[in-house]
């Protein structure tokens, strides 16, 4: 049996969990890199919600319970992302294209959408979806 005996020098370098974002020399272009912001998370949830409708349209799910168990979410939270397919077609369009966020938390989140899903007049809605935005460009950005 032989016995191999190595030495290694080994450096670590500390790597620090903050995103760099690449140079000008590391991309190759002499345009600075933009951050792209993220989606708001309501609009990903009306996205998910018109994602189940269509699911159970088609049978793949066969009610809310299966979306829950494919979805390792409960039954309760399918039923508030499922409500957000009864708001009207404008608010659903205007949620699914707000613009994406650079810092800080959405202005507009489902919790409080939830009164307005429980109205099932449209214009009713509408009204409540004005106020909603009305409030919102009231408050100071962070």
């Amino acid at each position: 049996m032989i016995n191999v005996k190595l030495k290694v020098d080994l450096q670590l370098n500390k790597v620090s969990k903050q995103k760099k974002e690449p140079t000008e020399e590391e991309t190759g272009d002499d345009v600075p890199v933009k951050r792209r912001g993220k989606i708001p998370r309501v609009s990903r949830l009306m996205a998910i919600s018109i994602q189940f409708d269509q699911m159970l349209r088609s049978g793949e799910a066969k009610d809310t319970m299966h979306l829950a168990d494919m979805h390792s979410i409960s039954s309760p939270r399918v039923t508030q992302i499922m409500n957000l397919a009864l708001l009207a077609p404008d608010i659903q369009e205007a949620l699914l294209c707000l613009p994406r966020e650079f810092v800080g938390r959405s202005k507009i989140n489902e919790k409080m959408l939830r009164p307005m899903t429980a109205e099932m007049d449209w214009d009713r809605q509408r009204e409540i979806w004005r106020r909603l935005q009305t409030d919102n460009s009231q408050t100071p950005d962070e």
